[in-house]
């Protein structure tokens, strides 16, 4: 049985707006996850933030937030589509929560290797 997980995708920015690139991204990724997520009956896009991030205003990044029926699988197929429309897949994390009763988020992907923290 597969339960319902929040998953956001995570992208590190230059600055707390994000440049045209990052608007052009953002929009690219939530529409093609969007199609594909519902395609493969796994879920949908739930939205977006943009901005500061809540453990250390220094940084900032852009979060795009999906409902899924199956981690695993939204994952696997996160990775395959921003891979394959080369949608700066070498610059993301993928973090993981409970749909119900979650109250973190747990780091499930990094594409820098040995990167273990993960916070908005």
């Amino acid at each position: 049985m597969s339960e319902k997980s929040w998953l956001v995708v995570q992208f590190p920015l230059k600055s707390v707006k994000g440049s045209q690139r990052d608007h052009w991204l953002k929009d690219k990724v939530m529409e093609y996850l969007e199609i594909f997520l519902a395609d493969e009956g796994l879920g949908h896009v739930d939205g977006f933030d943009m901005g500061k991030c809540v453990s250390d205003p220094t940084s900032y990044a852009l979060n795009i937030f999906c409902v899924v029926t199956d981690e695993a699988r939204g994952i696997a197929l996160i990775k395959k589509v921003l891979r394959e429309y080369r949608l700066d897949y070498t610059r993301i994390k993928i973090a993981s929560m409970p749909y119900e009763n979650g109250d973190a988020y747990t780091l499930k992907y990094a594409y820098k290797k040995g990167v273990t923290d993960f916070s908005l």
